[in-house]
């Protein structure tokens, strides 16, 4: 007897045999008339052998029907099991078994999506029951009898079960239909056989079409840069050494602080200005995308997406401080993504386990049956309904459909009910579980009266339990923690919003009922899954980075797409085919090399002075456009395409072929002829590295855990995310036409094994965290992680599309702002004092990459030298001496050089990168603002926890709704204090009470020094220039400071100038020859 299996798209030699696959139990709950769930425990042969389910096979084998076997249609049964998995809500963990719940509905609002929990439906005809007819996509009756007889999806298994297949309605047999014996697609077209030896040299020779992306790294721009930067090194050399022999005798002190802050300046500049000597910019090309993957051809006569699958992550973890509406907008975008249907999946994580989190991502699901075929019928963009309805632009400028009018504002009246229908969330489930919890109080003393009799009734303490709208227990994170539903200690969750679409399009219907005309656009939505892990006490979950790695192995599972895009939750999709833009260089020529696809970062509802450096241009448009030179930018925490072999720390392909120390600094490659057998390569399924040990697949339990279904998955995702083979110089591709095939099913126990791997304990004695996914033990994970992939010779992308890819929010609040570089500066210490130093890298990091990390890691120390520098104005003017002995002309010509070749760089980065000079400047002043506070405090963080062992914990920033509708920027002016403001205080008010002494001095002097007075005035007032941006936030909103404050302030500077003066009263004679030669009469 014959054992159908799944087919393997990667078939080959080089695999050992496969290892049998784990049974998960589950534990399937059936609701009754009564609400009552019986629970049946099933493995996965019986769940198949129960279903009938079908997936894809390499080949079939007839077994006539007989009393003992009548399986149902495999068309009703994938649909059955799909619709099962999609209204049942999955639970499971440490020491319990896995349980699914059947929901008769997700949310107390109404649902228009069919395949949801809790939509409209017909009721089962069979007597005594109460179920939910089963539905198909368009959301209509699937009944398995000619005689039309209404039945649901248990008592469809119960009468298949029962030996004869009768109809209740009927009382005759079902008919039931068999499979071809070649294996079909959905439209019962067969499915195309991989290509001969003979066809696929020819396909080689015929394709000569350029690849989807151009590069350039030339122009006299750039070359001027690299003079500017030579010039500017020489005359620092030669500052340097002239400062050196030329001290100050009169203010030793002074001069060697100045002296040895001068040098470590000089030294940060070098280490910033040598990765940026190489600066690429790049342009996709997406009509030549489209040709060669979604087109029909020789190798795809269907015309079907060849593109591969995406998986992409939301991550929330507190619905108070990141608005669920936020995130339902953010999942909106995803699902309106210009993107296949059926190769598109998002998974929300949601790391608090709140029903608030759930709920609202049910709505989004339920509304998003009329958002997204909006969006594909009329082009909206962008797909934020959200940002979309807020734009001050004209919204009929283009349209030319006339039912556009209509439609918009149907659907902005529809998106208002929602988005009241959302933030009605909380106080509707705080209703729902007071109205149950006091239904169970009265049972409760209802029993115990029974049971006391004429006893005294003790008081009974019901824990106020959080209710789900279908009447049951919330499994996460009750309104009041308990036991077992607490943020830190809950089970896993994992409900499948959408379930997988068909992989044939599917046009919306028209009639009288129905509002909107979609007879001519694709309904179908991709796959949206929430996933909530389980959390124990005495397990580290290691916040963002633990939650992410939850996700990669539950998604491998569910949908194992080769690439996944990581967002944030309130990051959105701007640019609809942005997914596409980053798939242009993952297909391109040596695109398997490419380790992950990073975007800029763009941000709304910043105030348009942009007054503590939020957009980060200089950052997104210079350093990374930059780094993309080298190696390839750095990973940024948001907005990042990975390829997800590349996550599971395999070396690229042709490891050992690329250097990377000794490569040249630019990033050119070596020419170097290598002997490579094309058939070897052709058929072997996965060699990421040229290790030995990195194939042994037996090594792969220890490493990933002990899930089967994960390890199976690893050689289909590396398979699937190789380039296509249409060229000679594609040495590691895959035949044309591999990914049109369908998906394969979704049942029960495979989200039931996704269950398990999201699991507490899962990841104990395996390399998740320290080898494989986001790397823990930084608060920083996101720069350790694409450091980490570097290191193992992988190379990165930076795409910056024409219109922006992603769009999200910042904290423009001052004491945000501070904590968010607080965190990210002392997550650069972390990086310094660990193993992921730069100092530490692998030979195969280029050497310029190598000290790109290098800065990473060093720059928050800059911030000690740079307090002392700011201080030494203001002690120059208090003692009367300045860093120099004299201004000498040597001196000013020195600083004249220096500032401005500074600013001629800065001139021309801004001209290369498209940024203003304000945004340059708002970043260099801002530079300072987070030199002076933020990265201070981390460097003393960093070195308290690598000397005394003390851990770092930080809050996380709250995300803005934008409710306030009277000013869009109310946050900018609230002033919230906070100890990282002390230092910066302190500096301006010393620098302002240091310029007052200064004139009092020289004023009163008996042969002023004016010369010396201009210097330390020039210097205070180039800090004080710097901390503006820091002494308005501390003001507010203006007219709202009390004036005593600044007649305060005033009355404060004048008193101290007068007492310093009275101290040490100025000396004519005594100073008379301290000016020098440079003196104002």
């Amino acid at each position: 007897m014959f054992k159908p299996s799944r087919s393997n798209l990667s078939d080959s030699s080089d695999l050992p045999p496969a290892r049998p696959m784990r049974q998960p139990q589950v534990t399937f709950a059936r609701r009754t008339a009564s609400g009552r769930y019986v629970h049946d425990n099933l493995s996965r042969d019986d769940l198949d052998s129960e279903l009938g389910s079908v997936e894809f096979m390499n080949y079939t084998v007839h077994i006539p029907p007989t009393p003992d076997n009548n399986p149902m249609d495999p068309s009703i049964s994938q649909r059955v099991e799909e619709q099962y998995v999609s209204n049942s809500l999955f639970t499971g963990g440490f020491n319990s078994a896995t349980r699914a719940h059947l929901m008769d509905k997700v949310t107390e609002s109404e649902i228009s999506h069919p395949q949801m929990a809790g939509a409209k439906g017909s009721s089962c005809q069979v007597h005594g029951c109460d179920g939910k007819v089963m539905s198909d996509e368009r959301g209509a009756d699937i009944l398995p009898c000619e005689c039309d007889f209404k039945i649901c999806r248990d008592c469809y298994i119960d009468s298949v079960k029962g030996g004869d297949a009768m109809c209740p309605g009927c009382k005759e047999a079902y008919k039931h239909t068999d499979l071809d014996e070649k294996a079909v697609d959905s439209a019962g077209r067969p499915l195309p056989l991989p290509p001969s030896k003979q066809d696929r040299r020819m396909s080689l020779m015929k394709s000569t079409k350029s690849g989807y992306m151009r590069s350039q790294t030339g122009g006299a721009e750039f070359d001027h840069n690299r003079l500017l930067v030579f010039i500017r090194l020489v005359v620092l050399a030669l500052f340097l050494a002239w400062r050196v022999k030329n001290p100050n005798n009169d203010a030793l002190w002074l001069w060697g602080l100045s002296v040895v802050c001068e040098i470590w300046f000089a030294f940060s500049w070098v280490l910033d200005q040598l990765p940026k000597l190489n600066p690429v910019n790049r342009v996709t090309d997406l009509g030549v995308l489209k040709e060669k993957f979604e087109l029909p051809g020789p190798n795809n006569p269907t015309g079907k997406s060849d593109l591969p699958g995406v998986d992409i992550f939301v991550s929330t973890a507190d619905p108070e401080k990141e608005p669920p509406l936020v995130t339902a907008n953010t999942i909106l975008s995803i699902l309106a993504a210009d993107y296949p249907v059926e190769k598109l999946a998002c998974y929300v994580s949601d790391d608090g386990g709140a029903l608030l989190t759930f709920e609202a991502m049910a709505e989004a699901a339920s509304f998003a049956n009329l958002w997204i075929p909006f969006c594909r019928k009329h082009n909206i963009e962008p797909r934020n309904p959200d940002s979309y309805f807020s734009l001050k632009r004209d919204p009929y400028k283009n349209k030319v459909k006339v039912d556009f009018v209509k439609d918009r504002r149907r659907v902005k009246r529809e998106y208002d009910e929602f988005k009241v229908r959302v933030n009605g969330l909380p106080d509707s489930i705080r209703r729902r579980s007071d109205a149950y919890n006091a239904r169970e109080e009265i049972k409760a003393l209802k029993m115990q009266r029974e049971q006391a009799g004429d006893q005294p009734l003790e008081p009974i303490k019901i824990q106020k339990a959080t209710w789900m709208a279908d009447g049951t227990h919330w499994p996460g994170t009750w309104l009041n923690s308990a036991p077992d539903h607490s943020k830190g200690d809950h089970a896993g969750i994992i409900q499948v919003m959408l379930k997988p679409p068909s992989d044939e399009p599917l046009q919306g219907s028209v009639g009288d009922d129905i509002p909107f005309d979609y007879s001519e656009v694709d309904i179908r939505l991709p796959m949206l899954v929430y996933v909530s892990r389980e959390k124990r006490p005495g397990y580290d979950h290691n916040k963002k980075a633990g939650a992410m790695n939850a996700l990669v192995r539950a998604s491998a599972i569910m949908s194992n797409g080769p690439f996944i895009l990581n967002l944030d939750c309130d990051h959105y999709i701007y640019n609809s085919e942005a997914i596409r833009e980053g798939m242009c260089f993952m297909m391109d020529r040596g695109g398997d090399r490419i380790c992950y696809v990073q975007f800029p970062q763009r941000f709304e509802g910043i105030d348009p002075s942009d007054r503590y450096a939020n957009h980060n241009t200089v950052f997104f448009d210079i350093n990374m456009r930059a780094l993309d030179g080298l190696q390839g930018p750095v990973y940024v925490g948001t907005g990042c395409l990975f390829r997800r072999i590349a996550l599971y720390g395999f070396d690229p392909p042709r490891a050992k072929e690329h250097g990377g120390f000794c490569d040249c600094c630019f990033g050119r490659k070596k020419k170097k002829r290598v002997a490579i057998d094309s058939s070897s390569e052709e058929n072997r399924a996965l060699r990421m590295g040229d290790d030995d040990e990195e194939m042994d697949v037996s090594l792969f339990p220890k490493r990933f855990g002990n899930s089967s279904f994960l390890v199976d998955s690893i050689p289909v995702a590396e398979f699937q995310g190789r380039p296509l083979a249409d060229h000679p110089s594609i040495r590691n591709g895959r035949p044309p036409g591999a990914l049109t095939i369908p998906r394969d099913l979704l049942d029960a126990s495979t989200v039931a094994e996704a269950i398990s791997v999201v699991s507490c304990w899962y990841e104990d004695k395996t390399e998740w965290g320290g080898r494989i996914g986001w790397i823990y033990g930084s608060v920083t994970e996101d720069v350790v992680t694409g450091y980490r992939m570097h290191n193992r010779g992988w190379r990165s992308i930076y795409c910056v599309t024409k219109r922006d890819a992603f769009r999200g929010t910042a904290p423009i609040n001052l004491t945000d702002r501070l904590h968010q570089v607080l965190r990210w500066a002392t997550g650069s210490v972390e990086i310094f004092f660990s193993r992921n130093n730069a100092f530490l890298a692998s030979p195969r990091m280029k050497v310029l990459q190598r000290i790109a990390y290098l800065n990473v890691g060093i720059y928050p120390f800059t911030s000690i030298f740079l307090i002392v520098y700011c201080f030494l104005p203001a002690l120059s003017l208090f003692s009367g001496q300045f860093i120099v002995q004299t201004l000498s002309i040597t001196f000013l010509i020195y600083l004249l050089v220096i500032s401005l070749s500074l600013c001629l760089l800065a001139l021309l980065e801004i001209k290369w990168s498209g940024i203003n000079l304000e945004e340059w400047w708002r970043n260099e002043q801002f530079w300072l603002i987070g030199g002076t506070s933020a990265h201070l405090a981390a460097v003393l963080q960093g070195l308290l926890k690598v000397v005394a062992g003390i851990e770092i914990s930080f809050t996380l920033t709250s995300k803005s709704a934008g409710d306030d509708l009277d000013d869009e920027y109310a946050d900018l002016y609230i002033v919230k204090w906070t100890s990282l403001m002390i230092p910066p205080l302190v500096i301006i008010m010393i620098n302002l009470v240091a310029i007052a002494v200064g004139f009092s001095r020289t004023i009163y002097s008996t042969i002023p020094q004016w010369s010396k007075l201009l210097g330390g005035v020039f210097f205070s007032f180039w800090v004080l220039a710097h901390l503006y941006p820091f002494a308005k936030g501390l003001m507010g909103r203006r007219g709202r400071t009390p004036t005593i404050v600044f007649v305060w302030a005033g009355l404060i500077s004048i008193t101290i100038s007068l007492l310093w003066v009275a101290i040490k009263p100025p000396g004519g004679a005594q100073n008379a020859d301290i000016g020098g030669g440079f003196t104002f009469p």
